[in-house]
């Protein structure tokens, strides 16, 4: 399989999900799981205009297309996210 993306790099993933409290920390520990060198401190945090959503974006540095699938299906199994992009 080709890809675009030339690895190691660094892979920002942006990832949506409702305003609660938990989100942010339970989002950084499923992103540790896959890239472990992640530092949850760098994640970026905005809330929707309504502030009922917060938009996280993660930048890993991202070492296969098969880490980064993994990462984006865990991400997007989970309950409290709506969308990963």
């Amino acid at each position: 399989m080709t890809t675009l993306l030339e690895f190691p790099c660094d892979f920002p993933l942006k990832i949506m999900g409702a305003n609660a409290a938990e989100f942010a920390q339970t989002i950084a520990l499923v992103v540790v799981r896959h890239a472990p060198d992640f530092d949850p401190a760098s994640m970026e945090m905005r809330p929707s205009k309504a502030g009922n959503y917060l938009a996280l974006t993660c930048t890993v540095r991202a070492v296969s297309q098969a880490q980064l699938d993994a990462l984006y299906r865990d991400l997007t199994a989970h309950p409290m996210v709506k969308v990963v992009l």
